[in-house]
């Protein structure tokens, strides 16, 4: 199950002309896509783009078996900045194998469990990085599960 992270941080605004590029008004993120590409790239992960999308940003993950990446999801406060919320972008954990005639295991679980401590390690390690939770069952949601770094 993907568990988010909500974190706050100036250096995460709304970027000049980013609202011309949300399909959805709202869902911003952009500077944080960028920022995490960076970051993710750094760590050795294949980052070949991010995007918007409908619902948030996208930061495509590369060279796995099936569609990963990190979902981020933003929205603006009364003051101008931004909450923003992310979360692994991983398919399903299991796929029907018509070769095998059963259900595989895709490694998505455990691709996703590395994915989030690296970005929890990432924006942890980040003094201009504000992390509230890192354990949520859902984006935008007030309940934390797990203390922040």
């Amino acid at each position: 199950m993907t568990r988010f992270i909500h974190i706050t941080s100036a250096k995460f605004s709304i970027l000049p002309g980013e609202a011309d590029q949300i399909i959805n008004e709202g869902t911003y993120g952009k500077a944080l896509a960028e920022y995490l590409t960076d970051r993710l790239r750094e760590l050795g992960y294949l980052a070949p783009f991010f995007c918007c999308e409908d619902w948030g940003w996208w930061v495509e993950l590369a060279g796995y078996p099936f569609t990963f990446g990190v979902c981020i999801y933003g929205r603006a406060c009364a003051d101008g900045s931004l909450e923003l919320y992310l979360g692994d972008g991983a398919t399903p954990t299991r796929r029907w194998s018509w070769r095998r005639f059963r259900f595989v295991n895709t490694g998505a679980d455990e691709a996703a469990g590395t994915l989030h401590n690296d970005l929890v390690a990432i924006l942890c390690a980040d003094p201009d990085v504000h992390v509230h939770a890192t354990d949520l069952d859902s984006p935008f949601s007030d309940e934390v599960l797990m203390p922040p770094c």
